[in-house]
């Protein structure tokens, strides 16, 4: 099957078995028509559907020599720069349809398993037949269009030791046996993102095990379906309150739910493991795959879309009360702007220093982009604090659809009219303006963004180690010692 439709993709995930708790009830079967989960579905159908359209055919989709068949960019294996900005651009279209504000469009996952794919002799080192099981999951995944969820965190429980040394050993996902069949795994692990609309699950290594032998049981990497028998999805509270669009324009379109995975006695079959025990080569995975750097690279591309979605509410706020005449608001402004030309800048760098890897795969440069992935967690809060200010108590006076509707409208259309904007049209843009910055949809995003690719301090010790330090070092080091 070549590129998916938004019809497709709802029909997959409704006749797909579940087992998903949301609020307390039990969903087992449509799960694209729950009321969590309707308005998420929906907006992922449209990205599918673009896929089709004759005015962006091709640039959302290649033909696969093999078959003849179109299937998603962001399944291209890049071995040129052209390559890297033919996936950039159908990234960064997705991106912008939905204001940046998805954070797990398929292309997140197709990136990973395109790199995984590109790298497999990485697995080889192990077991060859787990180099051949990346393979045959890439291609399987590219010619069904499916898309995937993934986990990498355990449970927070007692995190002065280390997963083994938990009281529960079984607290986080562990394998139990090794069958002829496959391996059994149980236990639990955190935050998959769009967990119970996606087709299927990639479990990653954690980054966080250390190379002994009692983390071996919890260092693995595979993926199953999701209707697979015990596994199970418990949701937080859903952010799509059933509200309209004018309500709720975010919230009502691009909650794509947070959730714990359990793994009760789950069977992965062979075919489906990639990596098994060997916390330290685990723990390579991502940088020696290069599939950090692709994940990376469609990471700040969704970032630029947001920044110019963040940037176009804050003018059009600025516009439509009239405050820019006041310098403080140009300020406020120059910083969102500010910060969409370093990641632009960012970006565009990474594409022109990429290089071929060990695998002939055109890569992005990495330091841009993991420049931007540090950076960014720490600059976004500042552009909701930013709406906050600008909006002020208009944030707040903020009547809803059904009010319009009602016979108080006389007094919203005289009380609540802009300098360039009626009120029907204030209302609606500082609504938006208030699911960025002030809503619970907004405050997961806040929260989200920060934590996006682990915890800042973490990354920045990380980022510490990894970048050379010595050139400078050096340079100084011979100023010093230099004689005139």
């Amino acid at each position: 099957m070549p590129a998916r439709t938004g019809a497709e993709l709802l029909a997959a995930l409704n006749g797909q078995r579940r087992d998903v708790w949301v609020g307390g009830e039990h969903i087992t079967a449509n799960v694209a028509e729950h009321p969590a989960f309707r308005g998420i579905a929906r907006s992922l159908a449209q990205l599918y559907d673009m896929q089709h359209d004759p005015a962006l055919r091709d640039e959302l989709t290649y033909v696969l020599p093999s078959s003849g068949e179109r299937v998603g960019m962001s399944f291209l294996i890049p071995k040129t720069r052209d390559d890297l900005e033919r996936r950039r651009r159908a990234m960064y279209r997705w991106a912008s349809h939905v204001g940046g504000m998805l954070g797990r469009t398929g292309d997140y996952l197709n990136s990973a398993v395109m790199a995984m794919a590109a790298g497999a002799d990485f697995f080889a080192q192990v077991d060859p037949r787990f180099a051949a099981n990346v393979r045959n999951y890439y291609e399987f995944v590219r010619e069904k269009d499916l898309l995937l969820t993934h986990t990498l965190i355990n449970p927070q429980a007692n995190r002065a030791v280390g997963v083994a040394k938990q009281a529960d050993p079984f607290l986080a996902a562990r394998i139990v046996q090794e069958t002829d069949a496959g391996i059994v795994v149980r236990g639990a692990r955190m935050l998959a993102t769009l967990g119970p609309i996606s087709d299927e699950i990639m479990v990653f290594p954690s980054t966080l095990l250390k190379a002994v032998p009692e983390d071996e049981p919890y260092a693995f990497a595979f993926a199953v379906s999701n209707d697979t028998p015990g596994l199970r999805y418990i949701c937080r509270e859903t952010y799509d309150y059933g509200r309209s669009h004018f309500d709720h324009p975010l919230g009502s379109r691009f909650e794509e739910m947070d959730c714990i995975v359990v793994f009760d006695d789950v069977l992965v079959p062979w075919e489906r493991v990639f990596m098994l025990r060997h916390p330290d080569i685990c723990n390579q995975l991502y940088q020696a795959t290069g599939a950090v750097v692709h994940m990376a690279h469609q990471v700040v591309t969704k970032n630029v879309a947001k920044t110019e979605f963040v940037l176009g509410v804050v003018l059009m706020m600025i516009d439509s009360i009239g405050i820019e005449p006041f310098q403080h608001v140009h300020e406020k402004a120059l910083e969102v702007m500010s910060a969409l030309e370093i990641m632009r800048a960012l970006l565009h760098t990474a594409e022109v220093d990429a290089a071929l890897d060990a695998y002939g795969t055109m890569t992005p440069a990495f330091a841009p982009l993991n420049t931007a992935r540090n950076w960014y967690p720490r600059t976004y809060p500042r552009f909701t604090q930013i709406i906050q200010q600008l909006g002020a108590s208009g944030l707040m006076a903020l009547p809803t659809e059904a009010d319009f509707a009602a016979e108080v409208r006389g007094d919203l259309d005289r009380y609540l009219q802009a300098a360039r904007a009626d009120a029907a049209e204030r209302v609606k843009l500082f609504r938006l303006a208030w699911d960025i910055a002030v809503s619970a949809f907004g405050s997961r995003q806040a929260l989200y963004e920060h934590f996006f690719f682990g915890d800042p301090v973490r990354m920045a010790g990380a980022y510490y180690g990894w970048y050379d330090k010595k050139p400078y070092m050096d340079r100084v080091r011979e100023f010093l010692d230099r004689e005139d």
